[in-house]
């Protein structure tokens, strides 16, 4: 995936054949070593400029920041914590806020941070694209940050509701106007979506069904289980 550098102390028989690792291959073979902590530190501005994402290198690079702290960046630091960000439901934000010293948690760019997170954990969009308005110098370093959390609201609305207001998908996903008509004319074409009205003429959306939003499909976990293994256990009760 990463673009391939040489292993920092290798071997000298590995030296002599012009032996190449990729960032993954470091982080695997010897991840507490500082001598690639500059081959992560590119890796992170790889990640923001490719559109790609390695939660492993990532942590990793902060783990060797705990190591040797006067050789942190924080501008690095603070791109992996928004492609944390980017990564949500999964709770990568989480997993890296950990490794981060209070003292670097407490400087104003990642307390920002802290409360975008918060945000988004508990659904508050408005908030969120509010106070993401008023820092735009910080998420907008890193592309896609916009479509990234507007896939994971559309993910949260899909767990949520059944069909829901325009007013509240819009606010959401922080798009209004002929913007929403044409993303909406997309989700009806490509994804499963139906435009329904509602009483008073509200535009409702009917999102595609799945075991969250219709409790109904979710599987019985007895059902699941197969004949033959139920059966085993009747002699061992006996």
């Amino acid at each position: 995936m990463g673009r391939e550098r040489e292993a920092p102390q290798k071997p000298q028989q590995e030296e002599e054949e012009g032996v190449s690792y990729t960032v993954e291959q470091l982080v695997a073979v010897n991840p507490y070593n500082p001598d690639i902590l500059p081959d992560l530190e590119k890796y992170v501005n790889e990640q923001v400029s490719s559109l790609t994402y390695s939660l492993d290198a990532n942590l990793c690079l902060l783990r060797l920041y705990q190591f040797e702290p006067e050789r942190m960046s924080t501008q690095i630091v603070a791109r992996i914590l928004i492609k944390a960000l980017m990564a949500m439901p999964a709770p990568d934000f989480g997993l890296c806020l950990f490794l981060i010293p209070e003292r670097v948690q407490m400087e104003e760019q990642f307390k920002t941070l802290i409360v975008l997170s918060h945000y988004l954990e508990t659904g508050r969009f408005r908030q969120f694209w509010d106070e993401a308005a008023k820092n735009r110098h910080i998420v907008e370093a890193v592309p896609g940050f916009e479509q990234a959390i507007q896939t994971y609201a559309i993910h949260l609305l899909c767990l949520t509701y059944q069909k829901v207001p325009r007013s509240i998908l819009a606010e959401a996903i922080n798009i209004e106007g002929l913007s929403l008509d044409k993303f909406l004319e997309q989700q009806v074409s490509n994804c499963g979506w139906t435009l329904e009205k509602g009483h008073g003429q509200v535009q409702l959306i009917a999102l595609p069904s799945n075991e969250f939003n219709h409790p109904e499909l979710k599987k019985n976990t007895a059902d699941s289980i197969p004949l033959e293994h139920v059966t085993r256990i009747f002699p061992i009760l006996g």
